[in-house]
């Protein structure tokens, strides 16, 4: 991936800012984004404010933030060779509490930001003929938890799973390969922001018996972003989550 150009969405924190880190140790460059203007500065000079690494700002549910990583990327790299969406949200509510403005609110920005924001590269990628696309869902699609009632949240994710497959059939002609990433329990700022105050509490949820770091899930995207002969896969990094519990 050296020299290799990388959008990274959701790049100020957690998972997101692992794997900026990652690609940027691997010689790529990289256009790190955040909605949080004063979170991704903070982000960009803790990295030392590096050449190669350029930061927008902007909301991926807004479909301009989408052209303008775009534009970002050409005009100083030239091309678009990864785009990892990894900005989302993510919450618990009753399903009985649910309203309108909670589902238009995930959808918004976990789907249709993943959805734009995929529409925006693809054409690039089809004139290099090469490209990859990594979303991020979660092993909560395929293994629902009783006790964590997040029915809005999960079937926005599941357009994400949907939506990998799908675009992978479409591109595939054009050497365009399509992945999901889904994470178990990651030690992450979410965790906090969803109430959880003590994540190894849920190290049982995993055959490991240990809850996941954000460089676990980096690594994984950046051997999905070189791998010339994967495409559609939905790609479990969850410690044995889906499969089944420690006790």
């Amino acid at each position: 991936m050296k020299e290799k150009t990388i959008i990274v969405t959701g790049a100020s924190t957690g998972i997101g800012n692992a794997i900026v880190k990652l690609f940027i140790e691997k010689g790529s460059n990289v256009i790190m984004n955040s909605s949080n203007k004063e979170r991704l500065e903070k982000a960009y000079k803790e990295l030392g404010e590096p050449s190669n690494v350029i930061p927008v700002v902007g909301d991926i549910a807004n479909r301009e933030t989408g052209r303008e990583l775009v534009r970002v990327a050409l005009e100083n790299f030239g091309r678009i060779d990864v785009l990892i969406n990894n900005a989302g949200i993510f919450a618990p509510k009753p399903f009985s509490e649910v309203e309108e403005e909670d589902l238009d609110r995930f959808f918004n920005i976990n789907f249709k930001g993943t959805y734009f924001t995929s529409q925006a590269v693809i054409p690039q990628m089809q004139k290099q003929q090469k490209g990859t696309i990594l979303n991020m869902g979660t092993v909560l699609v395929d293994h629902a938890i009783a006790g964590f009632p997040a029915s809005a949240a999960v079937s926005s994710k599941g357009a994400i799973h949907t939506f990998t497959r799908q675009l992978a059939a479409e591109y595939g002609k054009d050497n365009i390969k399509v992945n999901t990433i889904s994470p178990g329990i990651i030690r992450s700022p979410l965790q906090g922001k969803i109430g959880v105050e003590d994540a190894d509490s849920l190290a049982g949820l995993h055959l490991l018996n240990r809850i996941g770091e954000t460089q676990e899930i980096a690594e994984t995207a950046y051997y999905l972003a070189h791998a010339d002969f994967v495409t559609g896969e939905t790609i479990n990094v969850a410690g044995g989550h889906t499969i089944g519990h420690a006790i």
